[in-house]
């Protein structure tokens, strides 16, 4: 009888070893630490660097997103790309619904908009466009000069990368989506 109490004992202290070294909760019903972790929130706005600069072509602006917070955050993995006088916004390409874009301290997200197509007549020429992070953002608005089209942006049919870790991998992405 004492040799199975050591057994149970010890079978008893093995199983509670087990559970905490794979973060299991030890109290039945009890979530596992993993499953009760917080998620990131939305970045602050003021936590936020958004910038944007002239993609190297025509009407082809490209646009960044750096965390300044001291803490991991998201942003909507669309950027919302918006033209000074008029209604809507850039077109997200490949087509996408919103869904989380995660960004470390000092993490950069990078991508691209091309404005019209070269040589388009149709569309209208504006003044600035605004880009924010994240849609419950204000976001941050930018002259034509700034994004390298000085003479005003042309706008037809606007669209927008995802956010990319890299300007290349953005503008493969718009690349790829303008063939």
């Amino acid at each position: 009888m004492r040799l199975s109490s050591t057994l149970t004992a010890a079978l008893t202290a093995t199983a509670a070893l087990a559970l905490t070294a794979t973060g299991a909760a030890a109290a039945p019903g009890a979530a596992p630490a993993a499953a009760t972790a917080a998620r990131p929130g939305v970045c602050q706005e003021q936590a936020l660097k958004v910038s944007a600069s002239s993609g190297g072509q025509r009407n082809v602006a490209r646009i960044a997103v750096t965390n300044r917070g001291g803490t991991t955050c998201v942003v909507d993995r669309i950027p919302t790309v918006t033209f000074r006088g008029l209604d809507g916004s850039a077109e997200a390409v490949p087509p996408a619904t919103s869904a989380p874009y995660t960004l470390s301290p000092g993490e950069h997200g990078y991508a691209a908009v091309r404005t019209a197509a070269p040589g388009a007549s149709e569309g209208h020429v504006v003044r600035t466009l605004s880009v924010a992070a994240d849609p419950s953002h204000h976001g941050v608005t930018f002259g034509a000069s700034t994004v390298g089209m000085g003479r005003g942006i042309q706008v037809w049919e606007p669209i927008t990368t995802l956010w990319h870790t890299s300007r290349a991998s953005a503008d493969r992405a718009l690349e790829g989506a303008t063939r």
